[in-house]
């Protein structure tokens, strides 16, 4: 009875959740026609044709400054792309995994420092070393997907019988030694979460974040009378014309691997996404609603490559990795505007989120869009039209 009216109260909170609060950007200290920048940017990269549309979140000090939505949701451009679009959010799903991950820490559950091998002993004779923190740190020294066919552990119906294939096969490098970015230690993670909780992932998800922050529109699977929101993926051809991608993606709305990934599995708006990282930037809690501690926020946004001889990620060596994310250490290094210490991530069809403490900001850009040379990602474009914006 007790969690039956736990489900209850937590489906109560998700259902009247308020939507953000709106203010003028001059009320939070960002110049106007700064902000408008930004906004004819985005409408003239869409009116070019190079990008079939885009969503741009931008909150300061828990207020949103910034929301619009240009283009178009579909590649044949009949509907009208609207701010509460459905996007893949590909690997951004790292973040929300970790931070779920995070929740079973406060309890007692697990330590980040336990072997993956205590709760998966699949992986007692693979990778005794291997720990919690290196899957959230991407640094598990898995094999790339190449070496993973023969197993086919990308095919594995559920997460279980994902971590069994996996464990069969051979690490690539010693777990801590060195930064992947691989779709399949967060997956890992996730299964980490399944045992300890009792509950399948998205279960687990939705109990832990999707329901207390009130992310209706967030999951592995886009309900049916809802998929009319969901944005078609484009790319640039080699007439430097949109259209779909060479690779084609699961039926949209449906799951994108047959297994739950905490790596890139996930569906979401730009207001569900940034009610998540509004959580993040308010040190685990969001309209009176604690999911997590503040330590363990500023436990997650801290770099945890810092013990590797290259304690960054990236080539320009601007960039650590926190867990789930990435962490920026070197603004002159990264050659872009922005706050030693945001966290954020890119995703690989363009999606983007930060969250800079310094600045009490959170930026959001929502695309569907596999980068080409006719039309490479936004990121920086975005980053520096939302700071040259800030008056105060």
């Amino acid at each position: 009875m007790k969690r039956l009216l736990s489900t209850v109260l937590l489906a109560s909170i998700c259902a009247h959740a308020a939507p953000l609060p709106e203010a003028a950007p001059e009320s939070q200290g960002l110049a106007g026609e700064r902000v408008r920048r930004l906004d004819d940017h985005f409408a003239a990269s869409v009116a070019r044709g190079e990008y079939l549309g885009a969503v741009v979140l931008v909150m300061r000090n828990g207020r949103i400054v910034d929301f619009r939505a240009w283009g178009h949701r579909d590649l044949g451009r009949q509907s009208p792309l609207a701010r509460d679009a459905i996007f893949r959010i590909d690997t951004l799903t790292r973040a929300v995994t970790a931070a779920a991950v995070l929740t079973l820490l406060e309890e007692g559950r697990l330590d980040l420092d336990d072997p993956v091998a205590r709760y998966l002993p699949e992986f007692a004779g693979a990778a005794p070393r291997l720990t919690i923190r290196q899957l959230l740190a991407q640094t598990a020294g898995f094999a790339p997907p190449a070496r993973l066919a023969a197993a086919q552990v990308m095919d594995a119906p559920d997460l279980a019988e994902f971590t069994r294939r996996l464990a069969t096969v051979p690490l690539a490098f010693e777990p801590g030694t060195r930064f992947a970015d691989d779709g399949i230690c967060a997956a890992v993670a996730g299964r980490v979460a399944e045992v300890v909780s009792g509950l399948r992932f998205d279960a687990f998800l939705h109990k832990r974040l999707f329901l207390p922050l009130g992310m209706r529109d967030t999951a592995f699977v886009v309900p049916p009378a809802q998929r009319h929101r969901i944005v078609d993926v484009a790319t640039t051809d080699e007439h430097g014309k949109l259209a779909p991608p060479v690779e084609t993606d699961a039926a949209p709305g449906q799951r994108r691997h047959p297994y739950l990934s905490g790596a890139d599995g996930l569906y979401s708006t730009a207001e569900d996404f940034a009610r998540f990282a509004q959580m993040l930037l308010n040190g685990g809690a969001l309209d009176g609603v604690r999911v997590l501690g503040r330590k363990s926020i500023e436990l997650m946004m801290q770099n945890h490559l810092s013990l590797l001889p290259d304690p960054t990620w990236d080539g320009r060596h601007a960039e650590g990795y926190g867990l789930g994310g990435a962490v920026l250490l070197d603004v002159a290094r990264r050659a872009r505007l922005g706050s030693a210490g945001t966290f954020g991530w890119a995703g690989g069809l363009s999606a983007e989120f930060a969250v800079d403490p310094r600045e009490r900001m959170v930026l959001l850009m929502m695309v569907q869009h596999v980068p080409s040379a006719a039309a490479p990602a936004a990121g920086t474009d975005f980053h520096n039209l939302v700071y040259q914006a800030l008056a105060r």
